[in-house]
């Protein structure tokens, strides 16, 4: 049984995919993946790419698309949730890993007005999700 890491880039231009600084680092030196090692990528568009690691460097990697499913299964409606950052951010990302997974496809950080955490930085969420 083969275990596939699932990145996610919506930088995908015709059989070719680029993975940022960050999944490419983690794909490489975490995940020790080299040049002709397999990987799954997803546009956030309901689509599911096999690729192949054609390229790396430190400034990102380049995969080769060898198929694409499409999402032809979504669901005809969206899960919405609005939540309060808790004041652990450890605890809050978890939540926004969980929810993705199970397809919570918007999530609101609410700050309310007893809130302990009143700044969010939505990138490194998005980055989290």
């Amino acid at each position: 049984m083969t275990i596939m890491q699932l990145f996610f880039t919506e930088n995908i231009k015709g059989d070719l995919a680029y993975l940022d600084e960050n999944d490419a680092r983690h794909a490489t030196q975490v995940l020790r993946r080299k040049v002709g090692d397999a990987l799954q990528l997803t546009d956030g568009k309901g689509n599911l790419y096999d690729t192949t690691i054609v390229e790396v460097s430190k400034r990102g990697c380049v995969v080769s698309i060898l198929k694409i499913t499409e999402g032809s299964d979504r669901r005809t409606f969206g899960l919405h949730i609005g939540i309060a950052p808790t004041k652990n951010i450890d605890r809050f990302e978890w939540f926004l890993e969980k929810a993705t997974e199970i397809g919570i496809s918007e999530i609101t950080p609410l700050i309310c007005q007893r809130s302990e955490r009143t700044v969010v930085k939505t990138e490194r969420l998005r980055g989290v999700i």
